[in-house]
């Protein structure tokens, strides 16, 4: 991992705390939160406040998550916002913890000048023994205050101060005074400079979780839908279970609820690019697999290719004669969703669905490793490990000089442009190479 972690594709855009006084923050809330501190002088944090080297450090890779299920979080200042979530176990966590920042942040800007931040992302299942309790999860709300507890004091005094304004004898009640005088102190002039934070609630009706080997939830479709890809959850309570090597079902749910398109619209359309890629890409895996000591060009991919020859992965056939339809005008591909290639053919439509979807076809969809590293890191880093040094070497140059350096154009070009509204689209039951093939 340490190749990643250099090019910045691992770790990348944390936020380092190596101030005495912001370590000594930490601290205090690390201790509110959990009981426990750390002795490290510097370390780095995610936007949650979890550190990778203190997790090293407690041996505690949940510190700050007990259970997978309740995210605790640290906030040392607003720029945490722009920070990943690391090991996250549900795929709205970190879209929920930066709503609540962006809502905020002129606020935490104040608190976190003198003090930390530290709360919870609350929903009401605490751990989950029973698969059922995810479809407890439903909303989700913040709730923080500084280790001080400043936020709950001024919301303290203001009630003080609505009470000295309204009550006839408050000018003579030396108890009342005194508790504004002393809360005051505190927090300062909630009149002229309110400390109260935003509430912040979201309905998590679709998700993913790394729980139970990695579970896909559909709730707001037209049929309740788990999507397994470790073990077939059957006593889950929603209309079908399936799992990951279910890809007729799989392909039949996405298209009848208008959830995909193919990649390539007509004939001379500009995905032609992405498609060679997607091709080196199965290339590559297969350099790997045939021992072949270094590849870095598509010159040096090509005589892969001529290397196999009949023995080309059925995958890269299938995205070939795509290629070949939409630029060499030659016949349609017959690729139904049984054929390797079909999930390599596709994104997501845009719509509130549309990073979940995305997630989905990474995973079912590996070879294509760009979009597995953008869409699923968590799957991305733990395939990494496993990979040959060459596969390694050839994934990890590529992102970097081909993504990282233009983060944003690479999604438009792959993803389409940010959804603006929900698209709930009723489709034909047709697939976009055709009729979807029958069970199998």
């Amino acid at each position: 991992m340490r190749r990643l972690i250099d090019k910045g594709l691992m770790f990348g855009n944390l936020i380092r705390v190596e101030s005495p006084a912001l370590v000594e923050r930490y601290n205090r809330a690390l201790s509110q939160l959990t009981g426990r501190r750390t002795a490290l002088e510097a370390f780095h944090i995610d936007i949650s406040g979890f550190s990778p080297e203190v997790a090293d450090e407690l041996g505690d890779p949940l510190y700050l998550n007990p259970n997978g299920c309740n995210r605790q979080f640290i906030l040392l200042a607003p720029e945490q916002k722009t920070a990943p979530l690391l090991d996250a176990k549900f795929s709205m966590s970190r879209d929920v913890l930066r709503q609540f920042i962006t809502r905020n942040e002129a606020q935490i800007f104040s608190l976190t000048a003198r003090d930390a931040m530290c709360g919870e992302i609350e929903n009401s299942v605490f751990d989950l023994h029973d698969p059922n309790r995810l479809l407890n999860i439903r909303w989700l709300s913040v709730v923080a205050d500084t280790t001080g507890n400043h936020v709950a004091e001024a919301a303290r005094l203001t009630q003080l101060i609505a009470r000295f304004q309204t009550e006839a004898s408050a000018w003579h009640d030396d108890d009342l005074m005194r508790d504004i005088i002393e809360a005051s102190r505190k927090t300062g002039d909630v009149t002229r400079n309110p400390l109260t934070l935003q509430a912040t609630e979201v309905e998590s009706v679709d998700y993913w979780t790394s729980h139970f080997g990695g579970v896909y939830l559909f709730r707001s479709t037209a049929q309740a839908v788990a999507i397994c890809m470790g073990e077939r959850l059957a006593q889950l309570r929603v209309d079908k279970v399936l799992t990951g090597v279910q890809r007729n079902e799989i392909a039949q749910f996405l298209e009848q609820n208008g959830l995909v398109e193919p990649l390539v619209n007509g004939r001379g359309d500009q995905a032609g690019a992405i498609i060679r890629q997607k091709m080196d890409f199965i290339l590559v895996d297969a350099a790997a697999d045939l021992g072949v000591a270094q590849v870095g060009s598509r010159r040096e991919l090509r005589k892969v290719a001529q290397s196999l020859g009949a023995n080309l992965p059925p995958a890269f056939d299938g995205l070939a004669a795509l290629l070949r339809w939409a630029e060499a005008d030659g016949p349609w591909p017959a690729i139904d969703s049984r054929h390797p290639a079909y999930f390599y053919t596709l994104r997501a439509r845009q719509g509130p669905l549309r990073d979940q979807v995305n997630m989905l076809l990474a995973e079912l969809a590996p070879l294509d490793v760009r979009a597995l590293y953008i869409c699923h890191k968590e799957l991305f880093y733990k395939l990494y490990a496993a990979w040959p040094d060459i596969k390694r070497a050839y994934v990890a140059d590529f992102l970097e000089k081909e993504y990282l350096i233009d983060k944003v154009g690479a999604r438009k070009r792959l993803f389409g442009a940010e959804p603006q509204m929900p698209v709930r689209d009723t489709v034909e039951l047709v697939g976009p190479w055709g009729p979807i093939s029958g069970g199998e």
